[in-house]
């Protein structure tokens, strides 16, 4: 199907159907229930986890394939969330003009930092990169205030100079649009007491996101994909035989910051604000996060990884002592306040302890990630054949011949 293997195709339906079933799997409480306050189905999370999955697809381009670990790669989205607001302040407010010019500025920005960057290997790479991002994150705060907008953030005006689109009847800002269809319009729909919310940017950041998923697959499995491999496992030994490996790295590196300029732009289409916050150094760490943990040098590991992390920080930060106060109640007074004292530092604002804790388990028990974890699983249960006997093989005598 598309030019994709049988085993390929298996794992494209599989997304698809992640996806698809995203909002059922990850709405699990009923809205009147007392437990719908750890709902993760609503319209923004579920878009995060798309956005995110992209940016750390990218990621895992350079990352997974190449070996080179770059901690700078949120420049790319803080750039191409720049970019797409300004389309929408200069143009129109179509998502579609934003979302391209997110990734075109964001792959020209990366082939400028990749150029530069990729002059050295290893860990100095890895620390140019992050020198790149801090120098953008500082100049997006700072010193380019009249384009970046500052420490306020880049947002969008009714003196904006739109050439389609000026102003809606009432004076307001029009909203983010795909074509007339508000990209913020939700609607919901019931299935026996469960309430479902959708809304047009989701499967708007869902049909780009698999879009995306189908190339990446595309580049794993081409020739560019096996050069790319090559530079993983020994790329002194590669240069040895007369080819040049630098192109190729560079390649790579502008198809992942082209990547992460899409996501910037897919976040200005859902909420048309940038800010120099998505450039800190913590943001190309979080990518880094997703992509280990899910599995880096695979296919669908990072899409797992960011949807395991996004979702994680919606649920821990949200439980506070008054729900676990609530959850022990049956419990006597003492043992309920030693649970609440020992699980208080790993909730709310102190969910970020359990993320640690939950990425040094799998770095060390499962250093192929959640990936890893599934494939032992699948060989824990999978069925033993019976080895066959071979027919054509002369049979021994029954006693030895004296």
């Amino acid at each position: 199907m598309l030019g994709l293997n049988k085993k390929d195709t298996y794992m494209f339906l599989l997304v698809l159907a992640l996806v698809v079933f995203a909002p059922f799997l990850l709405n699990p409480f009923p809205e009147n229930s007392e437990l719908a306050q750890f709902n993760a189905g609503y319209p923004d999370l579920m878009q995060r986890f798309l956005i995110f999955g992209i940016f750390a697809i990218g990621f895992n381009i350079l990352f997974g394939l190449t070996g080179y670990l770059s901690f700078g790669h949120a420049a790319f989205l803080g750039v191409g969330s720049y970019a797409g607001v300004w389309m929408m302040k200069l143009l129109t407010m179509n998502v579609i003009p934003a979302i391209f010019m997110s990734v075109v500025f964001a792959g020209l920005f990366s082939l400028l930092v990749g150029y530069i960057s990729l002059r050295r290997s290893g860990i100095y790479f890895s620390i140019l990169t992050l020198a790149f991002a801090q120098m953008s994150f500082s100049l997006a705060y700072s010193v380019l205030t009249p384009i970046t907008n500052g420490e306020t953030g880049l947002q969008l005006a009714l003196d904006d100079p739109r050439v389609i689109g000026v102003s809606q009847v009432d004076g307001s800002i029009p909203p983010a649009n795909f074509f007339g269809m508000p990209m913020r319009e939700s609607f919901e729909m019931s299935m026996g007491g469960w309430l479902f919310t959708f809304n047009a940017g989701y499967y708007l950041c869902a049909v780009v996101m698999m879009i995306a998923f189908y190339i990446a697959i595309r580049i794993f499995r081409s020739p560019f994909g096996m050069m790319l491999r090559a530079v993983k496992s020994n790329q002194q030994r590669m240069n040895f035989t007369g080819l040049n490996s630098k192109p190729y790295t560079l390649a790579a590196f502008v198809i992942s910051g082209m990547y992460a300029g899409l996501a910037g732009g897919l976040m200005v289409a859902m909420d048309p604000l940038a800010g120099a916050e998505r450039m800190q150094w913590t943001a190309s760490g979080e990518v880094v996060l997703m992509t280990i943990l899910g599995g880096a040098g695979t296919l669908i590991g990072p899409v797992l990884g960011a949807g395991f992390i996004k979702y994680c920080e919606n649920i821990f930060s949200k439980i506070n002592d008054n729900i676990l106060y609530d959850w022990f109640a049956a419990l006597p007074d003492g043992l309920a306040d030693a649970l609440v004292f020992i699980i208080h530092p790993f909730i709310g604002k102190g969910w970020h302890l359990t993320l640690g804790i939950m990425f040094m388990l799998i770095v060390i028990f499962l250093p192929g990630g959640i990936m890893e974890g599934m494939e032992r699983i699948g060989r824990l249960f999978k069925r033993r054949k019976p080895p066959s006997q071979d027919k054509s093989a002369p049979q021994a005598s029954a006693a030895p011949a004296e």
